[in-house]
């Protein structure tokens, strides 16, 4: 009888992204900031989920996305990401936290604690959320010679070179369109122009990169929102939602504590504990003693 394969011999996540990439599927990858909202995006039924900066920021140091979460930091997230979540991650590392010889020691790490995929700026330090005001890039030599350090970290693994660019808002589409292709020549396998704000933005960059494209879908910010058909007719290969879940948590969370302040007692519309048990896998847990031979209520200690 032929016996499963375990799960661990499943492919590498940067396999697993680029056999999706191959399929012509529109990716969807929302937002994870920690590894509950991780649990939740996969058993959503998503093939793919994003690591913000600036949810993990927020999330994990309680600080705004300013850059002033470490590699190191970030690195540590990703690896309690991947023991919960079986998805491909595309994680943001920023600027690559230094020169290029920590864009090749971010890029290698982020390899070892299983990303499938990571995006690298051109922001000047400190960098912010390329949604907020204040923005500023460096030389376009400068930005090349990050992703090719990226590229060159990547050689000879799974993993996929995504180049994110800032210009657009400080220089416009067109310098924008020039450093997308600067970064294909410099190995990038992936493009990524932060917020262009109008659909006509969106159709030019779709149709002036000879490249796979990434599109980044915030709510009550500066892209338009699209379907997922709409972004994919545009050119598009993947969106990423980085903090949808983070927002609608914040919101949920504020509107529960106000309930409690205001009524002296919980909301009571909400998950029990065996539902939010269940989500990070309880009835598998429990099964798995008897599965390998184990009575269960097994008084050994």
């Amino acid at each position: 009888m032929k016996s499963s394969p375990h799960p661990l011999a499943r492919p590498s996540p940067g396999a697993q992204l680029r056999e999706l990439l191959a399929s012509g599927q529109f990716v969807q990858a929302p937002g994870v900031y920690d590894a509950f909202s991780a649990a939740l995006v996969e058993r959503a039924g998503f093939p793919a989920a994003y690591v913000s900066g600036g949810s993990a920021s927020v999330a994990v140091t309680g600080l705004p996305d300013l850059g002033l979460m470490t590699g190191s930091e970030m690195a540590d997230h990703v690896g309690r990401l991947r023991g919960i979540c079986g998805l491909p991650l595309i994680v943001d590392i920023d600027t690559g936290y230094g020169n290029e010889l920590n864009v090749r020691h971010t890029v290698e790490r982020m390899h070892r604690v299983g990303a499938a995929a990571v995006h690298i700026e051109d922001q000047q330090a400190p960098k912010r959320c390329g949604h907020l005001e204040g923005k500023a890039v460096v030389p376009v030599a400068d930005a090349v010679a990050r992703v090719k350090a990226a590229v060159a970290a990547a050689r000879g693994t799974d993993l996929l070179v995504i180049a994110r660019t800032d210009v657009l808002a400080v220089e416009g589409r067109t310098a924008a369109i020039d450093r997308a292709h600067a970064f294909v020549d410099a190995g990038a396998e992936m493009i990524f122009i932060e917020a262009p704000e109008s659909v006509d933005d969106l159709e030019v960059i779709g149709s002036s990169i000879d490249a796979p494209l990434m599109v980044n879908v915030l709510a009550n910010s500066r892209t338009p929102l699209l379907s997922a058909h709409e972004y994919q007719e545009l050119g598009f290969v993947v969106a990423i939602y980085p903090s949808m879940l983070l927002a609608a948590a914040a919101t949920a969370a504020s509107e529960a504590l106000g309930h409690l302040v205001t009524r002296g007692v919980p909301p009571g519309d909400v998950a029990s504990p065996r539902d939010i048990f269940e989500i990070v896998g309880l009835s598998k847990w429990l099964r798995w003693p008897t599965e390998i031979g184990i009575a269960p209520n097994s008084s050994r200690s």
